[in-house]
């Protein structure tokens, strides 16, 4: 007997999610919002940050071809090699 009731219980809940799905939206749920303020603007400064981090990787590679780096490592003893 349970069973009969159980499964009629879950008939009436599937009947009302498809009459739900068929009637549209309900009022009380709104829309996603995934708007992106300015696409343009974000795109723009995008590309003054890329041109800015260009910059900054060039005068990084002609320090580097030019050999006048030194490394000079200084934190062995403290991992105990010598």
């Amino acid at each position: 007997m349970n069973t009969n009731r159980l499964l009629a219980a879950v008939l009436v809940l599937q009947v009302l999610t498809v009459a739900g799905q068929w009637g549209g939206k309900p009022a009380y749920v709104n829309d996603a919002r995934a708007d992106i303020p300015d696409p343009g603007a974000q795109r723009a400064a995008q590309t003054e940050e890329l041109k800015t981090l260009n910059g900054k990787m060039d005068r990084l590679i002609s320090l580097l071809e030019s050999g006048r780096v030194k490394v000079e490592v200084s934190n062995l003893d403290k991992n105990g090699k010598k």
